[in-house]
Formats: C-alpha cells, structure tokens, sequence
C-alpha cells in the first residue's frame, strides 16, 4: 500500500518506491486489493518481491513497516519504521483504517522531503 500511495503522490522526477519484503507473500492479500481499488489503485496484478542486496543497493531511504527488532538492516541505508499492523486477515473497517494511516504518513514523508509534485 505504501508504495502504491507514494508513487500517486510523489513527483516522479524525484523519487519512486518500490514495495519489497523479507518475507513476501504470494500475492496482495485480498482485503489490501479491495481497499486500494477504493482509492483508484489496481493492486490486483501486482505481485510482491523479495528485499535483495540489489534493490537495496539502489535505495537511498528503507521504509519497514512495524518490524520491531526484525528489522532488515543494510550498511549506509536509512531506515524508518512504521509501527503498522498486517493487514491480513482483518475486517475491511480495520485495513482502511491502515490504509489511511499508511497515506497519512506517506504524506508527511513526501512533504518532509520536498517530493511533492508541482
């Protein structure tokens, strides 16, 4: 979701996400799916990846989303965690209530960083 969120919302010329984790699942869960699509994003055909050395490498900021002391740490990276909950498996009332906090602190992170569009 936030990766979605960040390149509808970020200036293209400046910074894009790309969603990855260390553990990825098989697909987008489907609540994730259907809350999204409310918001205009097709997250039907995506398909989640896995966080490498290599991707990593191309990255100047790693988002983690509520991983505690499992975080991934990559030498000379900056990280920020987000304390989120999954969203699997949760009522829809409770993934949109994730979502909009997920948009929330896209927001601020893309106005802190001056990544806003034009």
């Amino acid at each position: 979701m936030a990766a979605a969120l960040f390149n509808l919302m970020a200036d293209p010329g400046q910074a894009q996400a790309v969603s990855a984790g260390t553990e990825p699942g098989l697909k987008v869960h489907p609540e994730v799916v259907d809350v999204m699509r409310e918001k205009g994003v097709d997250l039907a055909a995506s398909a989640p990846q896995k966080l490498t050395d290599d991707l990593a490498a191309r990255a100047s900021l790693l988002v983690t989303m509520g991983c505690g002391e499992a975080c991934p740490v990559v030498p000379g990276l900056e990280r920020d965690d987000w304390p989120l909950e999954d969203p699997e498996g949760k009522p829809l009332a409770r993934v949109r209530e994730i979502r909009d906090e997920i948009e929330q602190r896209v927001r601020t992170l893309i106005t802190q960083r001056g990544w806003t569009k034009i």
